[in-house]
Formats: structure tokens, sequence, C-alpha cells
């Protein structure tokens, strides 16, 4: 009875922290298992107490938001790790076997073609009404061609490349955990307008009710309905006894490259009338599991806890332990994220631990079994000596050195500055930086522009040498060359990423001037831009030491603007919006062709709408979801060749090709 309390208690402390203030304190994985030894206990004592997590679903709503009682409950799956359980589940039937998506379940309701109403799952009785918000999904039709009360239920995600240019604009100590959180806080903010520049996603799993509609008994069949309405749905496979362990083994492979996240996989019968004959649990519906992939565990021992120091004096913890083999390669390290949760897990020194990859792809450590408690929180920064403090941020507790002359925030910051997407100096790797900054050649960026000064020095370094020293000084020589954007993004400002770089300099003319004087009501002006990054971009520059930095460097560099055409000329693909899918050929990414589209006025956007002008893809025969939808709605196709006659190329990409 008291492990029963306890587990209770921990279950509802990680409900409390996901469900309701989108923080994480354990892991998927440890959630799941303290879940199952509770569930274990209450069958031997054949006692269930009122507050068990077994008997509710999810957490109670606390928010601003205006609650709203779903007119039948949304229940959480049974689960299994078991491919031969889902076997069993299916028996003779037909199935849908589909992802799992890691994000917000969301109800929508339709009237007359009109969405009317979108509430969140929250305790599977009672959700959040987010309506505002989810006219701003990305993907998501506002109108839609039939007439009757439509209801449906879907996820709401963020993509992981959106995540991590949002992460990069939030700033260090800010950053969402996962796109899970980040989803989850953005749908129920107040404020509609985060949610539309956040490009959240919406994708539809089950129709609940389409009045007057002749459906299918087929789920696969209404799916594919939705979609014709314009719904995106989430991918999916048809099974049965002889396909599914294959399917499975199909959707395992696209997991390390899934743009979308997902903590595995839904399996459901495909005909409505035997799903429905089914009844359900109090706590689960009877025709539908959930498979969550098993994670491969290794026990190992504990043998160090790193703090790396990052450019704004957040210091990481990172544990170190014996190297183990899991999910086909060997890891020797896991990101430990914050002081919180090194307390939290009572890491120690020599502690056995159990790591694992979480979705088959992040080292993490998954469980303690020592417990010790025995790491100490370093007072003194191991790099430069300074003083460390503790700061509470989103995610808990975190420690800062408070020296701003700490080298290893100046090597990080001069990282940042040479990166490719900013100043893009090559040569210029970490241990050279530290090198540099060791034997003084290097104290800040401007003296990047002066290392003519040291090139005896240079050339007589360890794996250096003349040439090394050639090539380098003819990178610095062609980085002098930059566009605004560029040396903004490399000046490291707190939430200015590149993209928010390039609407700022577009939105002063290019003008540095204008950049370095711009006041907090005019930057809050740019599209795209709140408070906090006008507020950001105001404080750096009303920094002296800031400004006299930049005022050092600025005579060895030539700026330039972005280099596009003339305004005067019509650009080839203004107006135009492209979806880019598959490998590419002429392109090094599609980063790459995207950054071209867009210099010729054109727009890239992730997913395949009424709007979208081109799909870009060299498997024109690909059964994608991005191609099925783009024939669907009759949006031509080009593949490389095609679209590199029709529009042309860059300079850069000829001479490649």
């Amino acid at each position: 009875m008291e492990r029963m309390k306890e587990l209770i208690s921990l279950l509802q402390q990680a409900s409390e922290a996901y469900y309701q203030k989108d923080t994480e304190i354990m892991s998927n994985q440890q959630y799941d298992a303290l879940y199952d030894e509770l569930l274990v206990l209450e069958k031997e004592t054949g006692i269930v107490l009122a507050n068990s997590p077994t008997q509710q679903v999810g957490y109670t709503v606390l928010s601003n938001l205006v609650k709203v009682r779903h007119d039948s409950p949304i229940l959480s799956l049974d689960k299994t790790k078991e491919p031969q359980k889902l076997l069993r589940f299916l028996g003779a039937e037909k199935g849908i076997l589909s992802w799992k998506l890691d994000g917000l379940t969301i109800v929508l309701k339709y009237q007359q073609g009109t969405l009317v109403q979108a509430v969140t799952r929250g305790n599977g009785e009672v959700g959040e009404d987010v309506t505002h918000n989810a006219r701003m999904f990305s993907n998501l039709p506002r109108q839609i061609a039939f007439p009757g009360e439509l209801v449906l239920r879907g996820e709401g995600v963020i993509s992981y490349s959106e995540f991590r240019r949002i992460n990069e604009e939030l700033g260090e100590g800010e950053e969402y955990k996962n796109p899970r959180n980040l989803c989850s806080g953005t749908v129920r903010q107040l404020n509609s307008e985060i949610a539309a520049k956040r490009k959240v996603q919406f994708f539809a799993f089950t129709l609940v009710h389409a009045e007057g509609a002749a459906l299918s008994d087929s789920k696969a069949q209404q799916l594919q309905w939705l979609r014709s309405l314009g719904f995106d749905v989430v991918e999916y496979r048809e099974v049965d006894k002889d396909n599914l362990l294959d399917a499975i083994e199909a959707f395992r492979s696209q997991v390390a490259h899934h743009e979308i996240a997902s903590d595995g996989l839904v399996l459901t019968f495909d005909s409505m009338a035997y799903s429905q004959s089914l009844g359900r649990t109090s706590k689960f519906p009877k025709d539908s599991i959930a498979f969550k992939w098993a994670d491969e565990m290794a026990e190992t021992t504990l043998r160090q806890i790193e703090w790396n120091t990052s450019r704004t004096g957040l210091m990481n913890p990172v544990a170190v332990f014996d190297p183990v083999e899991l999910e086909g390669s060997t890891v020797s390290r896991a990101s430990v994220h914050n002081v919180s949760i090194l307390e939290e897990m009572a890491l120690g020194i020599g502690d056995t631990i159990k790591v694992y990859k979480a979705n088959m792809i992040i080292p993490q450590i998954a469980e303690n079994l020592t417990r010790s408690a025995t790491a100490e929180i370093p007072a003194h920064c191991f790099v430069c000596g300074g003083e460390t403090e503790i700061r509470r941020l989103r995610d808990g507790k975190a420690l800062y050195c408070t020296n701003p002359n700490c080298q290893a925030q100046r090597v990080q910051m001069l990282c940042h500055f040479v990166s490719r997407d900013a100043m893009n100096i090559e040569g210029l790797s970490e241990e050279t930086l530290k090198k540099f900054l060791e034997k003084g050649f290097v104290r800040q960026y401007p003296d990047l522009f002066r290392l003519e000064r040291f090139a005896e020095e240079i050339c007589s370094m360890d794996g250096f040498g003349e040439k090394s020293y050639t090539n380098l000084i003819a990178s610095v020589e062609k980085a002098k060359d930059v566009e605004l954007a560029n040396l903004i993004y490399a000046l490291g400002i707190n939430h200015v990423g590149l993209r928010n770089a390039k609407l700022l300099c577009k939105a002063l003319g290019n003008d540095l001037r204008r950049v370095q004087t711009a006041q907090p009501e005019e930057l809050i002006a740019i599209e795209g831009f709140g408070a906090v990054i006008a507020h950001s971009i105001y404080a750096y520059f009303q920094d002296p030491q800031h400004l006299s930095l930049l005022e050092e460097a600025l005579p060895y560099l030539r700026l330039k603007a972005e280099d596009l055409p003339k305004e005067a000329q019509s650009r080839a693909m203004d107006g135009m919006t492209f979806v880019i899918t598959g490998d590419l050929h002429h392109y090094a990414n599609r980063k790459e062709l995207a950054a071209y589209i867009e210099s010729q006025g054109g727009k890239v956007t992730g997913s395949v709408t009424k709007k979208t002008t081109y799909l870009i893809s060299n498997d024109l025969h690909s059964t994608s979801s991005k191609q099925k939808k783009a024939q669907e709605l009759g949006i031509p196709m080009l593949d490389e060749d095609a679209f590199l006659e029709r529009f042309g190329k860059p300079a850069a990409a000829q001479e490649e090709g």
C-alpha cells in the first residue's frame, strides 16, 4: 500500500507537469515503468485507490481558457511493446496501423462548412476551447465543402525543423525540451498570433460524426474522405495478420528521419461497425491499442558529469558512462538537461544506471539504480574559475557561470560567429579557436580579421603548417564580403536566428545604422517580431561594449544587401508557393533549394494545400502523403530537372552541376 501511494504521487506530479505546465520531470519510459508497476500491484492486491491514474485519463485542466465538456470521453489507449500482442489483438480482422503522433489531441467541429469549435483533449472529459488558435493552423481548412455538422479528432503537432527554428529564436535557457511541449504551450496560448507564427499543423486520425453523409464502414475510406475535404490525415497502412509485422518494421525504419515526433504506433480495426460493437472499458476503448517501440536498454556505470559552458554562460550537465551498444551504435554520453533533472535522478559518480535511446534516436538515462545523490553542483566554472549561480528557467533550475570573460563562453561565441550561416569562415574549429585564445592570437571576434600578425606562430602550430594557414586567411578574406543579415546573426543576439536577422534587415532597408538605432516600437512593428525579440535587439545595441566591438570589426568588412534582383524587376517566382519532398541531386539539400526559391520571390512551405503552386519531387511516382495530396488537389509536380529548366538556378549550383 505504501508503494502504491508513492507511485500514485509520483505519477500525479509527472502528469501535472506534462499536462498543466508543459514541462517534463521524467521521460516517457520512466512514466510507463512506474505506471506498469502500479498496475501489477493493483492486480496483486485487488485494491485500486480512488486517485489512481490507472482510473483517470490525463490531468485536470487548469488555465484561463474556456472549459468545454466533450460529447463523448476521449479515452487513452491500452499499450504494448510486443508485436505478437498486436497480432493477437487483430486476429482475422483487417486493421489500420498509423503513427501515434506526439502532440496535442484536438477535437474539431464544423457546421455549414465552417470551423466553429476546436477543443483540446484535456483530461478526456473536459478540454479547453482553442478555436482561435486552430484557425491559425498552417494546414487546416477553415471552410470545407460539406454542409452538415462534421466532428473529427486529430493531433496538433509542430515539426522537428520548426521546433529547431523556434528554439533557436527563443534563446538559451528558454528553449522547449521537445516538439510536444512546444505544441502544447503554443496551442494553449491566449494570443492566436503565436500559433500562426509557429506553424502548428493538424493531422486527422478519426472521423467522429458526419451529419447526413453516406459513409463507408471502412476507417481507411473515411480517412480518404476527410482527405478529399482538404484535411491532412495521419500516415497509415492497411494491415492484416499476414502483413502486420512487415508494416511495423516499415514504420520503424522511418523513425529516425520522420519530420513529426511520434511515440509509437496505433492499431485499430478497419470496420467501424465492428469497432463500435466492442465497446470500451472504464479507461480504454476496445477497438484500438497503442504500440510503443521496445527501448533497447543497457546497464552501465556513471563515470563523470561534465558541465559544458555555452556562449550565454549556461552550464549544461552531460552524463559520461562506460560505453554500451544501443540500436546499432555505441553510446557513452547523455544529456541530463538541467540541475533539476540531475537532482531528481539522484545521480552520483559510480552509480549503476540504465540508458536507452528515446524514440530510438536520443541517448537518455532511464533509471538510476543506485541513487547515491553524490553528484556535486559546481560552485565555480571548470573553465574560468568564476562563480556559478543557479537560476530558475522554464524547465527547472539551471546552472550559469557568472563571469562574462569566461573563455568557454568566448569560445562558443566565436564558434557561432564563424559558423556556416553566420560569417562562414572555414578552418576555425572549436579546438583551433581554443588554441588561438590560449596563445593570445584572438580575444574577441574583430581579432579574427587580424590573424596575419601571427602568421609565423600559426604556421608552426601542431597540425597547421603553411598551407593550412594560407587556406584559413583566404577563408577569412572571403568572409569579409558578407550580407548584413549574416553579420547580424553572427553577433549572437539572443532570440535572433538567421530568419529573424533577414526580417530585421529587410524591414530596415539593409541599413546597419538604422538597425543600431531602431527603437523598440519600430522593431515590434516588424512582421513576425514581438516584444521579447524587439527588446533583445534594442538592448544589444544599447550596450557600449557590443557597439565598440562592432565598430572595431566594420573597417574589415564589405557589407552588402541580400543578393536579390532590383525591386523594379519582376522576380521569377513572385507569388508562387512550393513544397519540396524527397532527395535532391542538383542542390546540396532542401535548405539550399528553399533559399534560392525565396531569393526569387517564392515561398516554401512544409505541406501541400490548395495554395501550393508546385510540388518538387524527383520521384513523381512516389506514394508519399504529400504527393497523394498534390494529386488530389491537382497541384502540378516538377522534378529537379524540370524545375531548373523552368526557373534556372543560382551560379553556385550551375558550377556544381
